[in-house]
């Protein structure tokens, strides 16, 4: 708990130098130029087996604001039962810093941002212990975030980020931390 504090606590006090420190006036590209297409994919083997494929469609509202959304599907298998879940997500990602070195003059130009996700989900109710529902029911959660974002060409990024599931408490779907890498272009 105590480490969730701090990672806020840096943030607050990071975000007024981050800010001032960048141009305010940021060009607009054109709309075309704006979208951007992604995801990520995860593979865990052993005694849990997590195969995941995320991918997304989005557009950069403001040159710091990124809304996108997208498919989900998970294979899920533990010990000797599986099943696979499906559903959609829609996440906001806000850069408040572009550079890490035009604040902290370290070599890096790496930027970071904040990430929120909702996530609607349809879970089998025979896997997931669900005595309310029969065949599949849908769940939603709220993931709360950060990361980095290390720029790999002109509109491509790689995306490292650590994200907490809100209210995910019912079914365990995340391990908390939830850790993803994706990839933007």
């Amino acid at each position: 708990m105590l480490n969730r504090y701090l990672i806020l606590l840096f943030f607050i006090l990071l975000l007024p130098s981050a800010v001032y420190s960048q141009d305010d006036l940021d060009y607009v590209p054109p709309l075309k130029e704006r979208f951007f297409f992604g995801g990520s994919f995860g593979l865990q083997f052993g005694t849990i087996t997590d195969i995941q494929a995320s991918p997304v469609v989005g557009i950069w509202a403001l040159p710091r604001l990124g809304i996108a959304a997208g498919p989900n599907y998970r294979y899920y298998s533990f010990r000797s039962s599986n099943t696979h879940i499906y559903g959609g997500r829609s996440y906001l990602q806000y850069i408040f810093l572009r550079d890490i070195s035009s604040v902290i003059p370290i070599g890096i130009n790496t930027g970071i941002f904040l990430h929120g996700e909702y996530e609607l989900l349809s879970l089998e109710s025979a896997y997931w212990k669900n005595p309310y529902m029969s065949g599949r029911f849908t769940t939603s959660t709220l993931l709360l975030g950060a990361g980095l974002s290390q720029q790999t060409g002109r509109r491509s990024s790689l995306n490292f980020m650590v994200l907490w599931p809100v209210n995910d408490t019912e079914y365990g779907i995340y391990s908390n931390p939830e850790i993803r890498i994706s990839f933007l272009f």
